[in-house]
């Protein structure tokens, strides 16, 4: 049976054949809808539509027997209620004057409670994994920051005693300029004056040679007189 038969089967208890044709449209567009998204479509007593992940697997292309790589896909799987399956089998028979399957009680086309429960339980994993994130992302950017301080720290202190060492340095080197400087005035103050010392003192030698003559042109006269004695 395809679909047009499946419209012709139940026009004449809908209404007619639009009627039956938009029903059929609309149930089917339900399911698949529900089953992309996600959700378990289930008909208490015909079956349920749920959206099964398939892992990557390798397979064998059958006409040739080569091994294939199957990439991760999702399928959808259909199964039978056991009402449907008793029907089947033969354990129980088709009503004549009934619907072989039951109304579905409310809710039951949504997946039920569980499936609700599920979805629940997804976004509260889902939340607390961004919050776990999200605070890890804040430790390493706190610990960042720490780290940068202690750098810039570390690198001021450094600079600090560069700057100690440079000015120690300067001192030394101004200390050992100035001290050749000094020894050196001190060195032309004490050469003046032994100068002059030296001039002082020269003319008082001078003055004593001078003097000198004298004492000889006294003895001079001495003599001169001791001969004029002799003579007499």
């Amino acid at each position: 049976m395809n679909k047009a038969q499946l419209v012709e089967a139940i026009a004449d208890k809908v209404g007619g054949r639009q009627q039956a044709a938009d029903a059929v449209d609309a149930v089917l567009d339900a399911v698949v809808r529900a089953v992309v998204s996600g959700d378990r479509v289930s008909v208490t007593g015909f079956g349920s539509f749920e959206k099964v992940d398939r892992p990557a697997r390798y397979a064998r292309n059958p006409q040739t027997g080569e091994r294939v790589r199957v990439k991760k896909t999702s399928v959808p799987r259909f199964r039978a209620g056991q009402g449907f399956k008793d029907l089947v089998s033969g354990s129980k028979k088709l009503p004549k004057n009934d619907v072989a399957v039951k109304k579905a009680p409310k809710g039951s086309l949504t997946g039920g409670a569980s499936a609700t429960v599920k979805k629940a339980a997804a976004k509260k994993a889902t939340a607390k994994k961004a919050t776990a994130k999200k605070a890890t992302a804040t430790a390493k950017k706190a610990t960042a920051k720490k780290t940068t301080a202690k750098k810039t720290t570390a690198t001021a202190k450094k600079a600090a005693a560069k700057k100690a060492t440079a000015k120690k340095t300067a001192t030394k080197a101004t200390a050992k300029k100035a001290a050749p400087a000094a020894k050196k005035a001190t060195a032309k103050k004490a050469a003046p004056a032994k100068k002059a010392t030296a001039k002082k003192t020269a003319p008082a030698k001078k003055a004593t040679a001078k003097k000198a003559p004298a004492k000889k042109s006294t003895a001079r006269k001495t003599t001169a007189k001791k001969a004029t004695a002799r003579k007499k």
